[in-house]
């Protein structure tokens, strides 16, 4: 067992160490532990349940455990056909793969679907990622949703009790019907819990098939007009207020620490698939031409020529409904 010069009382979990430090999430840190990854104070560990502080001697494969940097924010509206994750074992190119390459190591708060896009909450420190998926947080998850049937509002109030498909219990949820558009409707969607497919689930148990999925605000941030695929930083100053008072004392945010270099790709997880190349444009710049370039594939002109066009069709989209341009998709089981 590591000789620790940290008492057990006021030192911090390792895994809650590393995920600050920016390097993985904490669920991520804890599995490098059992894999061997994680010395301490010349040891090797097998196990996270070990508290440690600043005086501890802490590497990962054998380079330093970066020192932690202020707690930072970005925004970044995630396009349709990318998964939330940082490696994917079947290949399909992912959210960070094609984020800018001066970006700290930054960590999802909670995924989206491969085929919903709209707001995705990206950090650097995993003690808030954590804090803002838990339910006592309570913020609202709000989406645009496209679906093909017909419902009425009466049957959406009825969610507000919450609803149980297939033995899964799902909490209360606010739902509207903006308009009927041909074959399909309108719906803003409001939930607190944000389980996996839940959206999709719940309107399937009323008769609707979700044939597009846009989240567009989580709690206080709102994916306004942030371009398809691009990134924003949330200012220091305003994430503080956002966050309030309750959030950063369960999250333990630091907003004091000076804003920390990025961590060498050598020391991070390896991928075990490929995933989209990362970009070095920065990231007010990135064009939908170059997002929609994938490996192997010549750039489609004809796309590029109709890139103005798709976008502003996707930015109606997100206040009142677009008028379709193109055929009726069916949603992707």
């Amino acid at each position: 067992m590591p000789t620790k010069s940290t008492d057990e009382k006021t030192g911090e979990r390792i895994a809650k160490m590393m995920a600050r430090a920016g390097l993985a999430s904490r669920r991520e840190a804890e599995a490098w532990i059992a894999a061997g990854r994680v010395s301490v104070n010349g040891a090797v560990i097998s196990s996270p349940a070990l508290n440690v502080g600043p005086a501890d001697r802490i590497t990962v494969d054998g380079k330093p455990l970066p020192r932690a940097g202020r707690t930072r924010l970005f925004l970044h509206n995630k396009p349709p056909g990318l998964v939330t994750t940082h490696s994917d074992p079947q290949g399909r190119p992912t959210i960070f793969g094609g984020l800018p390459r001066h970006l700290p190591r930054l960590i999802s708060v909670g995924r989206l679907d491969i085929n919903t896009e709209g707001l995705l909450l990206l950090t650097n420190d995993g003690g808030l990622a954590r804090a803002l998926e838990l339910p006592q947080t309570g913020w609202l998850r709000s989406y645009r949703v496209r679906a093909y049937g017909r419902v009425t509002q009466h049957a959406l109030n009825g969610l507000r009790r919450g609803i149980t498909i297939d033995g899964v219990r799902y909490g209360p949820i606010e739902a509207t019907l903006d308009r009927e558009q041909g074959a399909n409707v309108w719906l803003t969607f409001a939930i607190k819990e944000g389980k996996n497919r839940e959206v999709r689930n719940v309107l399937r148990s009323l008769g609707l098939q979700v044939n597009r999925l846009i989240r567009v605000s989580f709690g206080p941030f709102e994916l306004g007009e942030l371009p398809d695929g691009h990134v924003e930083e949330v200012q220091t100053t305003e994430l503080r207020e956002k966050l309030g008072e309750k959030v950063i004392a369960l999250s333990g945010a630091d907003f004091d620490a000076p804003i920390a270099d990025a961590i060498p790709v050598a020391i991070r997880e390896k991928p075990t698939a490929p995933s989209a190349p990362p970009r070095d444009a920065p990231v007010t710049s990135r064009k939908r031409s170059e997002r929609s370039e994938r490996p192997g594939r010549e750039p489609d002109k004809a796309q590029a020529r109709d890139t103005k066009k798709k976008t502003d069709t996707r930015r109606r989209d997100r206040r009142s409904g677009p008028r379709p341009k193109y055929p009726r998709q069916k949603e992707t089981r």
